[in-house]
């Protein structure tokens, strides 16, 4: 087991790394590896591995519903509510309808099972869509109208109606008989005709759980303080959260997932900076959850059972997504105020299918229903090509379709690099400077561009300066730079050149009067640079 994990974790990296530096989604990578490294080829991954894959890719799909939920923006969602509202059930429907006549014109199925493979393939993947749509949030792309916001609850409102109906077609479809409930006065009801109601219940409960988590955590993790740092946030919120999902599969009168992100939500509406914190913790464990969600995903796709549908199969995948789907769309965005650019995006943006379809698309076959390995093998087939291109289309296209509008840090994670400006001179207020330069850096794990502008001094003291920048900042990765030139300008414009996000530089001066004045380099920097400038004095000892 400790074998396959390495071989997961380090290939479905460095993979995933090299599919990115060729310009395309690092899940392609991923599968990829899964697919080597699973059954169907090498058989490296251990079978106890696999056998565990769905409880593994669950708690990924928990992080990164979580990592949804803390990124939605209650103001744009208010703005959208019934766009969102209706991309939750409208497109999924209207999919899984055409399917189902599709595969009673191509595949004979009768109309149950057709809309059994329907809902299998209409279900969205959480897994590429709430990365593509969260990265978008933080480039600032649609998020003007609130695009990606209608999005992500959007599809986390579908996979809430079509798993429902998923689960009321496979018992009619394997018990043969029509399931329902007999009301007193002998009034039978079948289970489809309170599908309504069940839907609405579903989401309604999932909501109240996930306020109600968000109200323990709050108490748990900033009232009482039971945890130290943000790691142990992460850790508390993650189980917790985690626990919700497990008491939905044993109790399935709520929505598990939709409770995940409700949590994420309510959290960042009653404790922004816990949201904040939050936030970045599960940024950090979704790095390593995306390898073992697409790599056990690639892992689990039988490509055995791909070659005998494999051309009616992209049929029935192509007019499910541009017969009923955007048919949905159109109706999902009618009346509101997306262009027709932005109407497009939503085939890239809304169109992947991948961890439903691999938790589920099985399921069929193993409770004996005809057609069932047809049903694995156009699941199969519809992670392989839409998961790549959905999580290759989404960043390609939007700054084609999309607005660009104002990133909002306070709902998304932006992961940058923060460069520090440090300017020196050969003067004994030099160690000061760098001491508060290293100090900030730690704070933020930035790094730091020491600049020293020539004037008239020896190369000894050069040579000292850059001594005491190596042993000042040996752990903060920086490098020490030489300008000739006038000293504020020069300042100024290597920290635009670097793209520092701040300038630290000594208070210096000659004359009696500058122990109470900024030095002239100082105060020339301080009414010209845009960047913000932080001034050190000599400490005091």
């Amino acid at each position: 087991m400790l074998e396959s994990i390495i071989w997961i974790l380090l290939t479905g990296f460095f993979v995933g790394e090299i599919a990115l530096r060729l310009k395309a989604p690092p899940l392609i990578g991923m599968l990829l590896v899964g697919i080597l490294l699973g059954p169907q080829i090498s058989n490296t991954i251990d079978s106890s591995i696999l056998e565990a894959a769905d409880s593994l890719r669950t708690f990924a799909v928990t992080i990164i519903l979580m990592k949804a939920g803390l990124g939605l923006d209650r103001e744009k969602l208010a703005q959208q509510g019934s766009v969102a509202l209706r991309l939750g059930f409208l497109p999924a429907t209207c999919e899984a309808i055409v399917i189902a006549l599709a595969a009673m014109w191509l595949l004979n199925f009768d109309f149950a099972t057709g809309l059994l493979l329907g809902c299998i393939i209409g279900a969205e993947s959480p897994a590429v869509i709430v990365p593509g749509m969260l990265r978008l949030k933080s480039l600032g792309w649609g998020v003007t109208k609130g695009i990606p916001d209608a999005i992500l609850t959007g599809s986390a409102l579908s996979d809430v109606l079509l798993l429902l109906i998923f689960s009321l077609l496979l018992a009619f479809l394997s018990q043969g008989t029509t399931i329902g409930i007999t009301l007193p006065g002998g009034i039978t009801i079948n289970l489809l005709q309170i599908l309504p109601f069940q839907v609405t219940l579903q989401i309604i409960l999932g909501a109240i759980a996930g306020l109600l988590m968000a109200q323990i955590l709050v108490l748990l993790l900033v009232k009482q303080n039971w945890t130290q740092n943000s790691t142990q946030d992460t850790l508390v919120a993650g189980s917790l959260t985690l626990l919700l999902v497990v008491l939905a599969e044993k109790f399935p009168i709520f929505s598990g997932y939709l409770a995940v992100m409700a949590t994420g939500f309510f959290v960042l509406e009653f404790d922004p900076p816990l949201g904040r914190r939050l936030r970045n913790g599960f940024e950090t464990l979704w790095t390593i959850a995306q390898i073992i969600l697409f790599v056990l995903l690639g892992a689990s796709i039988p490509l055995q059972v791909l070659e005998n549908v494999f051309l009616v199969g992209l049929l029935i995948l192509a007019l499910g997504t541009f017969v009923g789907r955007m048919f949905g769309w159109y109706l999902s965005t009618l009346g509101s105020n997306w262009n027709l650019q932005e109407r497009l995006f939503l085939l890239p943006g809304n169109s992947a299918k991948a961890t439903v379809q691999a938790a589920i698309g099985a399921i069929p076959l193993a409770v004996g229903i005809e057609g069932g390995e047809t049903i694995l093998a156009i699941a199969a087939l519809s992670i392989l090509v839409t998961a790549p291109l959905g999580a290759w289309a989404i960043p390609a296209l939007a700054p084609k379709l999309l607005e660009k509008g104002e990133v909002d840090p306070t709902k998304v994670a932006i992961a940058r690099p923060i460069i520090l400006l440090a300017a020196v001179d050969t003067s004994p207020l030099a160690v000061d400077v760098l001491l508060k330069a290293a100090e900030l850096a730690r704070r933020c794990d930035g790094e730091i561009v020491v600049l020293h502008v020539l004037q008239f001094e020896y190369r000894n003291s050069i040579e000292q300066l850059r001594q005491q920048t190596r042993q000042l900042l040996a752990d903060i990765r920086h490098q020490f730079i030489t300008v000739a030139g006038d000293a504020s300008e020069e300042i100024i414009f290597i920290a635009q050149e670097y793209g520092a996000a701040e300038i630290v530089i000594g208070k210096k001066g000659d004359r009696l009067w500058d122990n109470v004045l900024v030095g002239s380099v100082s105060q020339a920097v301080l009414e010209k640079s845009l960047i913000p400038v932080v001034v050190v004095e000599k400490i005091k000892t």
